[in-house]
């Protein structure tokens, strides 16, 4: 069994972040996805290959272990320190922890095991699914299936019913108004298939809210600048604010706002997840636009209107 250098499979660097490890594993997952490459048994093999790498460099403490020992492995190994690691740390992790994957990991435990001999060698075992018992026998489970789905903030808004592609699978997806951007839903049985005649896994979507080209979200309050010309904002008047529910309302603008001045319309943000019939706010802040292009006869006003204001106009 020789060395993997599970950096060079992902094409990571020793230093790489999680982030950056988590956004490689999941370009490299969808390059050779089995259901994408049917067939193909070397981009099968390819696809447990960075998955086990993944598997590993996910993992802080695993991690850690790795690059300690390395190309040394065999080594300690050989010196009787198998299940062991300093002090006396498990290869395969703390007790209890459950290990979870990103990704739809199509015949992952096939027979023979998804891991190769070299993990099982490092880390005492391969992967975490579920195991029930019936009758004597070992079922294990599907593999959960951890995905993200973009939605729209008029989708967070209005909820209801949203059909999205996975992975080429069709799914009806309920929203309630109001969820939140990283909210994680779970979704039962709609994970991987069990191979040993198990339950299948679990689907577990999180939420990515697009951001909005006018209105910002914070929690259920919205907040939307509105450009107001400079004589209402002067004078005073109505200025027309469509909102995020399509619906257009007229807001009276005080006499003498200035820019940045910001006004609440009560009840108009975000429905509340956790207590329906209940919204946040919204609010509108005031930009005053300096009109542009001005006629002469304009110009003159305003040239009156400035000395007026002055205090040196006369009527000589």
């Amino acid at each position: 069994m020789d060395y993997k250098d599970y950096y060079k499979v992902l094409g990571v660097s020793k230093k790489a972040s999680q982030d950056e490890i988590k956004k490689k594993y999941r370009k490299l997952a969808v390059k050779y996805h089995p259901d994408k490459n049917k067939g193909d048994k070397a981009k099968e093999e390819k696809f447990k290959e960075i998955t086990e790498a993944y598997e590993v460099l996910k993992d802080p403490e695993k991690r850690k272990q790795y690059d300690e020992l390395g190309e040394n492995w065999k080594y300690y190994q050989q010196q009787g320190a198998n299940g062991g690691y300093r002090g006396g740390t498990p290869f395969g992790g703390q007790r209890g922890r459950t290990t979870e994957f990103d990704g739809d990991f199509s015949d992952l435990f096939g027979n023979g095991g998804g891991f190769s001999d070299f993990f099982e060698s490092f880390f005492g075992g391969g992967g975490t699914a579920g195991r029930t018992r019936a009758g004597g026998t070992t079922a294990m489970q599907g593999v959960d299936i951890r995905a993200s789905v973009a939605i729209s903030l008029e989708d967070a808004y209005e909820g209801g019913t949203r059909l999205i592609n996975l992975n080429g699978t069709r799914l009806r997806l309920k929203l309630k108004p109001g969820i939140e951007d990283g909210q994680t839903l779970k979704i039962k049985g709609k994970g991987q298939q069990s191979i040993h005649g198990g339950p299948a896994g679990d689907l577990y979507l999180t939420l990515e809210i697009n951001k909005h080209p006018r209105f910002e979200r914070k929690g259920n309050d919205l907040y939307v600048t509105q450009p107001v010309d400079m004589y209402t904002a002067t004078l005073g008047g109505k200025v027309g604010i469509k909102t995020l529910k399509g619906t257009t309302v007229n807001v009276t603008v005080p006499e003498g706002s200035d820019s940045g001045k910001t006004l609440r319309l009560k009840g108009l943000g975000m429905p509340n997840y956790d207590k329906p019939g209940q919204s946040g706010n919204l609010f509108v802040q005031v930009k005053i636009v300096t009109p542009k292009k001005l006629s002469a006869e304009e110009e003159e006003l305003l040239k009156k209107l400035q000395a007026i204001r002055s205090g040196s106009f006369s009527y000589a």
